[in-house]
Formats: C-alpha cells, structure tokens, sequence
C-alpha cells in the first residue's frame, strides 16, 4: 500500500479536513491501543497514518498562513 499522496489532501474542503484530521487521529489512537494489546497485525500503518496526518496538518497550517497573509499586507 503506497503513502497517500498530499495532492489528494489539497482537494479537500476545509470541512473534510478538519474531519480526516480527526479521523486519523482516532485510528493513531486505535493503533496504539491494539499496539499495547498485542493485537496489532499490520505495524506499517503507523507510518502511513502518521505520514497522511503530517499532510493534513501541513495543508491546514497553509490554508491559515495564506488566509492571514492578505490581512498582515493591508496593514
């Protein structure tokens, strides 16, 4: 399974990545906590969740950087 690409991340709508923000956070959670079980199958998806939630973060992080821009320049 390839890591997500941050295209795909850059077509979403504020909404949807406020949501898939918390959506991965919730399955980093589920991880860890198959993780302390021992019942964690397939440990390469902490990387990609981890990966996909980078790109999510950085996406957002843009969004408001470019949004506050424009007001710091009518200044």
């Amino acid at each position: 399974m390839p890591l997500p690409k941050i295209s795909e991340a850059r077509e979403l709508t504020d909404e949807q990545l406020a949501e898939e923000i918390l959506a991965v956070k919730k399955q980093l959670f589920q991880l860890r906590l198959q993780k302390a079980t021992r019942q964690l199958e397939k440990p390469h998806q902490f990387r990609h969740a981890r990966h996909r939630l980078a790109q999510l973060m950085t996406v957002e992080a843009e969004r408001k950087r470019a949004v506050s821009q424009p007001a710091k320049e009518q200044e």
